[in-house]
């Protein structure tokens, strides 16, 4: 409880500093922007070895991405500094980037091999479709929140992400057109687990996802050929999902 007490108040202070300052970043020589990445990539080693791999993530495809993704890129330039903290950070639009841990953890529960076809349910700020990217052959990424949305595709374009596609819109009915998927990750927590989604899985399918109000788990459902197994992870805390999901819960009230 102290611990999140802690976190919660980071992030009111960080958010302060985003309304009330405003920053420019300087043109840095050749020789600056060497020692900057050189300064980067030591910090995302540090990421991998202490916040990922001694939490018990394993999939070497999952660290080598991790390893690779400059999670800098994804941040506002304010917190450009905070980039490989351990604890998630507002993006802006009233949304977050995850924490390291849990965007490793959750790429791995998707059992990804190489040369999948997955969905991703809320883009932000384009980290986790980023890392998905260096693994799967194609992502498809939902962003309901349009500027997100946008940001998150030129950023993503900008980098020589080609084989990631960002619509705008609501997720909760994922993207029939493209299914069925390999596996879906959803980075928003409804309170229920939207049927569409386990409906586009293909049979042996994965899909990982927070479930829950006030308090949530990040829960795992594999598609079987005679329906779906659910496991419970562990308890964690996301952003709520907005749109349908939350309008059929006022449905039931």
């Amino acid at each position: 409880m102290f611990r999140f007490a802690v976190i919660i108040g980071q992030l009111v202070l960080i958010v302060g500093i985003l309304n009330c300052t405003q920053y420019q970043e300087k043109k840095l020589s050749e020789g600056e922007m060497k020692e900057k990445g050189e300064k980067y990539a030591k910090r995302r080693a540090e990421m991998v070895a202490h916040q990922i791999k001694a939490r018990g993530v394993k999939d070497k495809l999952v660290l080598q991405a991790m390893g690779k993704v400059p999670r800098e890129k994804f941040v506002p330039l304010a917190l450009k500094p905070m980039a490989y903290f351990d604890q998630p950070l507002p993006i802006g639009e009233g949304q977050t980037i995850s924490q390291p841990y849990i965007v490793a953890l959750m790429t791995e529960l998707m059992g990804l091999k190489g040369g999948e076809k997955v969905l991703e349910i809320g883009t932000g700020s384009g980290y986790q479709a980023a890392i998905l990217a260096e693994i799967a052959a194609e992502v498809y990424s939902i962003e309901i929140v349009k500027p997100l949305a946008d940001k998150s595709r030129t950023r993503l374009e900008n980098m020589g992400y080609r084989n990631v596609t960002v619509r705008c819109g609501d997720g909760y009915q994922g993207w029939p057109e493209q299914a069925p998927f390999d596996a879906t990750i959803v980075t928003a927590a409804p309170e229920h687990i939207p049927q569409p989604l386990v409906d586009q899985l293909k049979v042996g399918g994965r899909l990982v996802i927070p479930v829950g109000d006030w308090y949530q788990e990040l829960v795992l459902i594999t598609k079987g050929k005679k329906g779906i197994t659910k496991k419970k992870i562990i308890p964690v805390r996301f952003v709520p999902m907005t749109g349908e999901a939350q309008e059929r819960e006022k449905e039931k009230e």
